[in-house]
């Protein structure tokens, strides 16, 4: 059995440890399947000291060379020291398993990924003698663990004020960060390129410094990590921050989400209770961090018994051009609405998403600008359906009325928009949502929302999250451009799918680009939007501009043929902030995207990926003056096969897109 319950997998453990021989030192360390990561769990006692009790530890090696030093593992709970301070190891259970799963309308397909486990229970000599146990896994690709508080004498509810986990890098990393200004964010900034000892609090001045997750680290010469977290039911989120105050400082520590109106308190709750689970991915090149299905492997399996109404999907949208209409107008109306699902009728997309406006604060009517039901209709006549926006705080107190109403309307999803927290209650919405959407056949896209940690694996009708700077902000200013989208499949993408919301048509180089509310810009080449298609996963892919707009161009076709679901996913080349090069299967097709910052480039792609027999290659690269003309796209044609290599030509801020389709009878 792969999953056992808590109070099953705590009784095996502790019997375990209760069963050893008098002096059998127990097992502290844990290796990956194939031994080139390991964890080492240890007490950490003062030199002087007499008491067999001390601080728990944990540290990992990658390839035989430290990337984690000793850090401490502990519980802030109310009534006591640290829980992991001062402990002492009283039993330990070894395992393995198999994550063997398939997933739906993610990354990949199918998902087969072997572990080994190692369960550590410590407690306290004195005071309360509390226990604790740490459930750890490796992984070929990274290392798992989380706290368990079992049941146990004289506690029965608990309050955790903090984690003090830290990571303790052996060397000063690179990182890639998110600073958030506070709990309450949308996570929708830069992630910006520092050393961990740039981080530290020195001074007390980034005293309440942020850092949201994923976090990129790279030890040069040692390997590249991503830190994570998955399985969140019942907990709240966690950041990190440097507290070192010194400029030697290369480590963080977990910060968790507190409470709204008990900012002491994070986490309350009956035992047994386990938190969610930490999560390090290491690797040696960064592509390989994107091909992990770790995050998933830790959550629940699938909840739903019948998934058939479930499925992936572009969709047309009337938001981000600013509602313009049949005439360039712009008019939120029903009318208007439907030229959107025409749109997506004649392009052959399964979606038309209709953005905020349809309601004011009471989610069950309409406020007269248009009629939902209507549309519903008229798009089900066409082979479209719809999805609607509505605000978070509306679906917090009606989602049990809204959503029955939805499915009768004939509703296909919810854009549940403006979360903006991650605190216990605020993840338990999320599990909310998830859970009654699903009686009513509604799939979910959170927007304003944290990143997301695997959900998608329990409640496949979650298709999406935004938690990223997307094209939105086209919109306003200049803080959307390819640079952040060379960072973004390192950082944010690995948590999982990213509503990005590409296809932008308006391209202009950085000096020609102008925000505007109306007929927005992107900044980059049109080939590199085409390419954000295959690079940005996501089960629900925006195609965001106007039908105006895509009328007559041929790079279009791509749009209309590239799919928003996986089977199987390849990293080919790339750098966080440079570039990126990445091959997705779909079926027996075979599709490609690559891009580039502002520094034009020339990539080799072998195309190793491809399967036996020969490919008719569809490539939609950057005009030869693409540098100077972003709109130009070179559409060709070629025979290729997995011998070959071939020549990626990126323009400053380009991009390629490139459909392999199998040459029949070859």
């Amino acid at each position: 059995m792969l999953r056992l319950s808590i109070s099953i997998l705590l009784a095996g453990a502790l019997s375990a440890g209760g069963a050893m021989a008098a002096g059998q030192e127990p097992q502290t360390v844990l290796f990956s399947p194939n031994h080139q990561l390991q964890m080492r769990f240890t007490i950490k006692t003062p030199a002087n000291s007499q008491s067999p009790d001390g601080a728990l530890d944990y540290s990992v090696s990658f390839h035989g060379k430290p990337i984690l030093n000793d850090s401490a593992l502990a519980l802030e709970l109310d009534g006591g020291p640290a829980l992991g301070s001062e402990v002492r190891i009283t039993g330990t259970q070894a395992g393995s398993g198999v994550d063997d799963y398939t997933l739906l309308n993610m990354k990949t397909s199918k998902v087969h990924d072997a572990y080994n486990s190692l369960t550590v229970n410590v407690a306290e000599s004195g005071g309360s003698q509390r226990a604790m146990t740490i459930e750890a896994r490796a992984y070929n690709d990274g290392i798992a663990f989380r706290y368990v508080l079992p049941e146990q004498k004289g506690i029965q509810q608990f309050q955790l004020r903090q984690e003090d986990t830290e990571f303790r890098l052996s060397d000063d990393a690179i990182d890639w960060v998110l600073e958030l200004p506070n709990y309450r964010s949308s996570y929708e900034s830069e992630y910006v390129r520092l050393a961990t000892s740039a981080l530290s609090n020195q001074g007390g001045v980034s005293s309440h410094f942020l850092i949201g997750l994923p976090l990129l680290m790279h030890e040069p010469g040692r390997a590249w990590m991503a830190l994570l977290e998955s399985d969140l039911e019942g907990n709240s989120a966690m950041y990190v921050t440097n507290p070192s105050g010194n400029w030697a400082g290369h480590w963080f520590v977990s910060k968790l989400s507190p409470q709204i109106g008990q900012p002491d308190i994070a986490v309350t709750g009956t035992l047994p209770h386990h938190s969610a689970w930490r999560v390090l991915l290491v690797a040696d090149h960064p592509g390989q961090l994107i091909e992990s299905n770790l995050v998933y492997d830790l959550n629940p399996p699938n909840r739903l018994r019948d998934t058939s109404w479930i499925h992936a999907g572009k969709a047309s949208w009337n938001w981000w051009v600013g509602d313009i209409d049949r005439d360039g107008k712009s008019t939120f109306t029903t009318d208007t609405m439907k030229y959107y699902v025409d749109f997506a009728a004649r392009s052959g997309f399964r979606y038309m998403m209709l953005d905020a406006g349809w309601s004011e604060g009471d989610i069950t009517k309409l406020n007269g600008k248009v009629d939902v039901p209507a549309l519903v209709r008229y798009a089900a006549a066409k082979h479209v359906k719809i999805w609607v926006w509505i605000y978070s705080k509306a679906a917090m107190r009606q989602m049990k009325t809204a959503f029955p109403l939805y499915e009768k309307w004939g509703v296909a999803g919810v854009k549940i928009d403006f979360i903006n927290r991650n605190d216990q209650q605020g993840i338990q919405f999320y599990y909310d949502v998830a859970r009654e959407a699903a009686k009513d056949h509604l799939m979910v896209d959170f927007h304003g929302t944290t990143t997301p940690w695997g959900l998608a694996r329990t409640y496949p009708n979650v298709l999406s999250y935004e938690a990223v700077l997307g094209m939105e902000n086209n919109k306003v200013g200049r803080r959307d451009s390819p640079v952040d989208r060379t960072v973004f499949p390192f950082t944010r993408l690995l948590a999982g799918p990213m509503d990005y919301t590409p296809g932008g048509f308006r391209n202009a180089t950085e000096a020609g680009f102008v925000a505007r509310d109306k007929d927005p810009m992107v900044m980059g080449t049109r080939a590199q939007q085409l390419a954000l298609y295959v690079i940005f996963q996501t089960p629900i892919q925006m195609v965001s501009d106007s039908p105006q707009t895509y009328a007559g161009q041929p790079a279009f076709q791509f749009i209309k043929d590239v799919p928003a679901s996986w089977d199987a996913t390849r990293v080919l080349d790339g750098y966080p902030g440079d570039f990126v090069v990445m091959a997705r299967r779909h079926g027996n097709d075979w599709y490609l995207g690559g891009i580039t910052n502002w520094t034009p480039r020339t990539v080799q792609v072998p195309l190793t990926f491809l399967g036996s027999g020969t490919y008719t290659a569809e490539i939609y690269a950057d005009a030869a003056d693409a540098g100077t003309n972003p709109q130009h796209v070179a559409i060709s044609r070629q025979v290729v096969h997995a011998g070959q290599t071939l020549s990626l030509k990126l323009a400053s801020g380009g991009g390629c897109a490139i459909r392999f389709t199998p040459r029949k009878g070859m």
